[in-house]
């Protein structure tokens, strides 16, 4: 009988169920702030490999009309993998895509280059990128301006 009253006495260590539920609660609560941060740290990081992507496309397409006297929007004839739209992977995966449309109707020569967004990344405020031959960058369906996302 004695063994049976010290064994009572003798405090179990362990968690209550209290305190393992404010523990979970604080957890929840500090993923639901991380989260949205992360995400718009990931949709940054794609923006910026579309950039990149649309920007060596300017300078091909600038390279081949100071040979050439013209823009092309075969992607053959400027280094790319046919038919546009040309995939931009990020981590081995495309968000976005290049395509290019020629103005034949101008007196000059001219293009505009696209970066569209796809898949996940369509979600972006952004908007799909645009870039033309004099250089001049844009956003297209973006609720944001220019300047914070070029």
């Amino acid at each position: 009988m004695t063994r049976t009253v010290a064994w009572s006495r003798r405090r179990v260590a362990g968690f209550t169920l209290t305190e393992l539920m404010i523990t979970v609660a604080i957890a929840a609560i500090l993923a639901a702030i991380a989260y949205p941060s992360y995400t718009q740290y990931v949709m940054r990081a794609r923006r910026s490999d579309a950039k990149t992507a649309l920007l060596d496309l300017a300078a091909r397409q600038e390279r081949l009309f100071s040979i050439q006297n013209q823009y092309s929007s075969n992607p053959a004839t400027l280094g790319y993998p046919p038919p546009f739209p040309v995939q931009v992977l990020s981590s081995g995966q495309a968000y976005y895509q290049l395509r290019v449309t020629i103005d034949a109707n101008q007196s000059s020569p001219n293009y505009t280059a696209f970066a569209d967004r796809i898949g996940p990344q369509a979600n972006d405020a952004c908007g799909s990128y645009t870039i033309n031959n004099l250089g001049q960058q844009g956003l297209v369906n973006s609720t944001q301006p220019v300047a914070s996302c070029w």
